[in-house]
C-alpha cells in the first residue's frame, strides 16, 4: 500500500513541476512581449541643431 502511495505522490510531484514550468515560461513570454512593445513605442528624441558641439558630452556627478 505504501509503495502505491509513494508512486502516486511522485507522479503528482512531477506533474506539478511540469505545470509550474509551463506557467513560468508563459510569464516570461508575456514579459518579453510587453518589453518589446514598450521599446518599440519609444520615439526617438528630436535632434537639436543650434547647440554648441561641446554640450551634452559630460555628466556632472558631484551635484
Amino acid at each position: 500500500m505504501d509503495i502505491a502511495k509513494t508512486a502516486t505522490n511522485m507522479a503528482e510531484t512531477g506533474t506539478r513541476q511540469d505545470v509550474q514550468f509551463a506557467v513560468q515560461k508563459k510569464i516570461q513570454d508575456i514579459a518579453t512581449s510587453t518589453a518589446t512593445q514598450l521599446i518599440d513605442a519609444i520615439q526617438p528624441a528630436p535632434s537639436v541643431q543650434n547647440l554648441p558641439a561641446h554640450l551634452g558630452n559630460t555628466i556632472n556627478t558631484k551635484a
